[in-house]
C-alpha cells in the first residue's frame, strides 16, 4: 500500500486525532503568564524593588492557612484533578468513532474516515440483502465486525455462509486502512 499516490513511498494511515490546539494554547499561555510574574516579581525583590501588593496578601495568607486545612487540600485535590484532565486530553486521540480509510490517489495530505455507525449502517443494509435473514444487528469496532443475525427459513449453515461472504465483501469495499475481521453469528 503507497502512501498517497503512486509514486509514494509506502507509509501508515494514523487514526484521526481530534484538534486540541486552542484549548492547549489557552494553557500554555495562562501558565506562562502566571509563570512570567512570579519570575518579574522575584527578579524586582532579588534587585532590591519592593515586591508586589499580592505578594504581600498571598504570603499572609499561605502562614495562616497551612497544608493541613481542608480547604487548602480541596482546592489541590480539585487543581490535581484538572491537570490530570488535561494530561489525559493531551495523549488521548480522540475521534475514535471515525475509522480512517486507504489514502487516495489524489495527492498528499487528502484523507478520508468514515464512522462507525455509519459503516454498520452499510454493512447491516448489504447483510438484510441475503435469503433468509430476518433481521441483523451490526457493531463496527477497530478491530473486529459484530454482526448477530436472525434467520427465519433457510439452514443456518447456509446463511452464515451466505452472510460471511456478503460481510466480507463488504468491509473490502468500505475501503478502510485496517480493515476489520468479521465475526458472524446466526440464530433462529
Amino acid at each position: 500500500m503507497t502512501a498517497h499516490g503512486s509514486g509514494a513511498a509506502p507509509g501508515r494511515v494514523h487514526r484521526f486525532r481530534s484538534a486540541r490546539r486552542v484549548p492547549a494554547g489557552l494553557t500554555a499561555l495562562v501558565v506562562l503568564g502566571v509563570a512570567a510574574l512570579f519570575l518579574y516579581d522575584l527578579a524586582a525583590v532579588r534587585a532590591g524593588r519592593p515586591g508586589m501588593g499580592w505578594r504581600g496578601d498571598l504570603a499572609d495568607r499561605l502562614a495562616t492557612h497551612t497544608p493541613a486545612d481542608l480547604g487548602v487540600q480541596l482546592i489541590a485535590g480539585a487543581l490535581a484533578l484538572v491537570g490530570a484532565v488535561l494530561v489525559l486530553l493531551a495523549f488521548a486521540p480522540g475521534l475514535r468513532r471515525i475509522l480512517p480509510m486507504r489514502p487516495p490517489d489524489q495527492g498528499p495530505g487528502v484523507r478520508a474516515g468514515l464512522g462507525r455507525k455509519d459503516a454498520a449502517q452499510i454493512l447491516r443494509d448489504r447483510a438484510m440483502e441475503v435469503s433468509g435473514v430476518r433481521s441483523v444487528r451490526v457493531k463496527v469496532r477497530r478491530s473486529h465486525v459484530g454482526v448477530r443475525a436472525t434467520s427465519h427459513f433457510r439452514e443456518l449453515d447456509d446463511v452464515r455462509a451466505d452472510l460471511d461472504a456478503v460481510i466480507a465483501v463488504g468491509i473490502e469495499e468500505l475501503g478502510l486502512a485496517h480493515p476489520p475481521r468479521p465475526r458472524v453469528r446466526v440464530r433462529r
